[in-house]
């Protein structure tokens, strides 16, 4: 275990890393065309974290873009994607973040309709359950989150109001009633 001044340089060496490989990626930072875009997933795709098939499951899903790497990680789930962002030890740049906005997208079998992960409204504590069990619903305007709120339960938040004891993942058999 290293002590807290040595994981600090040691992430922001990583950071600092990743951000130059960005900038020689994209010619310097001279304006280069570098920005992002949603792309969509098949059949075939799968889970960064558990490997589980995003088509099978209900509720949003997620892609992460990180600074120098072609594909997306995805995430079957908005809780996963929080996780994984909001962790101290997540050293990668990420360059995109994208959510469905449910208030367009089918619940059941969610396809298209991304948006800006940072810019989206989420409700956390809704009836409604995600591939993982409760999650985050997500969406592009407060007005959608609010009346999904107001119909399946849940409270509105903004990204920047996510805190990493909200998502964690290590407590899932708490939610499951069967047990």
């Amino acid at each position: 275990m290293c002590t807290h001044h040595a994981c600090q340089s040691r992430r922001r060496f990583l950071i600092a890393g990743a951000a130059a490989g960005l900038l020689a990626a994209c010619g310097g930072g001279g304006g280069g065309g570098g920005a992002v875009s949603p792309v969509d997933f098949d059949r075939s795709t799968a889970c960064a974290l558990d490997g589980m098939l995003l088509a099978d499951y209900p509720g949003p899903k997620v892609q992460m873009h990180y600074a120098g790497v072609a594909n997306p990680d995805w995430f079957c789930d908005t809780i996963e994607m929080f996780n994984v962002y909001l962790n101290p030890e997540q050293a990668r740049l990420v360059a995109a973040l994208y959510v469905q906005d449910m208030g367009k997208a089918d619940w059941n079998a969610p396809q298209g309709h991304w948006i800006d992960a940072k810019k989206a409204f989420y409700v956390f504590g809704s009836k409604r359950l995600g591939a993982m069990g409760p999650t985050a619903a997500s969406f592009a305007s407060e007005a959608d989150a609010r009346a999904f709120a107001t119909e399946h339960g849940g409270k509105v938040l903004r990204f920047d109001e996510v805190t990493p004891d909200m998502v964690a993942l290590d407590g899932g058999a708490l939610h499951d009633q069967s047990m």
